[in-house]
């Protein structure tokens, strides 16, 4: 235990924090095994009790440590499991409508996201975003796609919009109506009645307990393939490794495409997160996209799709001149949140109290 504190650096705790985090994590501090008192720390490291306790505080939020009364602080990280965890840079469902809930985003947390950014963006909030949305925004949801989704994008594949339906009505504009499509069967609703208004052919892809069912998808015409990999709605089927495969498989004939649904992923209680198809591919013709309404609020609505590369120059000529549907200061509230870390606390904390619902 050598913790150098530099105390014309403020906050000490997060100097403190960090320094028992990386222990933590390259394994000088094991899985249970208990964390140094907060007297004998204090003293070693010369810093208030306080100090170490907000320290300790900061370590059981993020799910590195946990309390146990009469025993201390005990490490419950193990490498594999969980969120890697944003550092800090100046640079810086069960299923869709589902009626499970999930704990809500701290109001707290989110009013002084919004009035710092009142602070510090000052005349940038009332400037025009971009079309395809702020680069603040889509560069900091390139690195937290990187850390846990194992997606590396550039930002300009990143494409912000108010909400999944109204990407998928882009998706079709980009890939063209005369294509067919294939859906889940039961799927989330709003995905037919988009494809409906569209006025485009679509085919309904029966499922099985592990996926789309493979007669199904071997006999259909369609060649884009909408899914839901982690888990479809209303019917909670995730599709398996071996499912993930066969889907990746088949879009690597005839030009077909995968527009992959990513919903509610992040709140997934298995020890690794499950690979995306855009990951598992390499012929970059997924379409992946991910929503903020289950994991902040439905309110915000607020979505992103990474577009294959060779996509991002025919999207800009076709579409390009779309506006962004979603406020610049929104963006920004939400750049916030996943730079600072507050959004893969909060992520954090509901996946533990999912694996501890499980285990009762």
């Amino acid at each position: 235990m050598n913790y150098i504190i530099d105390k014309e650096s403020r906050p000490l705790y997060l100097q403190l924090y960090k320094q028992i985090r990386d222990d933590i994590i390259k394994g000088f501090y094991p899985y249970n095994t208990k964390l140094p008192s907060k007297r004998n720390l204090a003293e070693e490291a010369g810093v208030s009790i306080i100090t170490v306790e907000h320290a300790y505080a900061l370590l059981c939020d993020e799910g590195y440590a946990e309390s146990k009364e009469r025993s201390g602080f005990i490490v419950i990280f193990r490498k594999n499991d969980g969120f890697a965890l944003t550092e800090e840079s100046a640079e810086a469902p069960v299923s869709h409508n589902s009626p499970h809930h999930q704990p809500d985003f701290p109001i707290s947390v989110l009013s002084k996201t919004m009035r710092r950014v009142l602070n510090d963006y000052n005349e940038l909030l009332l400037e025009k975003s971009p079309n395809c949305g702020c680069i603040e925004l889509r560069c900091a949801i390139c690195r937290y796609l990187a850390r846990n989704r194992g997606v590396q994008v550039d930002a300009d594949q990143i494409v912000i919009g108010s909400g999944s339906e109204y990407l998928y009505g882009l998706i079709v504009e980009l890939l063209g109506r005369k294509r067919i499509y294939a859906i889940e069967y039961p799927s989330y609703n709003k995905i037919e009645q988009v494809y409906k208004a569209a006025e485009i052919n679509y085919d309904s892809l029966a499922l099985t307990d592990y996926g789309i069912d493979s007669k199904a998808l071997a006999k259909t015409k369609a060649n884009v393939l909408h899914t839901t990999p982690y888990r479809s709605y209303p019917s909670g089927v995730t599709a398996s490794a071996s499912k993930r495969y066969e889907y990746v498989r088949w879009a690597e004939e005839n030009n077909r495409y995968i527009i992959e649904d990513d919903f509610e992923s992040e709140f997934s209680v298995s020890s690794k997160p499950v690979e995306t198809l855009f990951a598992l591919s390499n012929k970059d013709n997924v379409i992946y996209l991910n929503t903020f309404s289950k994991t902040i609020s439905p309110s915000l609505r607020i979505a992103y799709m990474v577009l294959p590369k060779h996509l991002v120059d025919i999207f800009e000529k076709k579409l390009g001149f779309y506006s962004c549907t979603v406020p610049a200061f929104m963006q920004y509230v939400l750049t916030e949140l996943i730079n600072s870390g507050d959004f893969e606390r909060h992520i954090n904390r509901v996946r533990r109290s999912k694996r501890k619902e499980i285990s009762i």
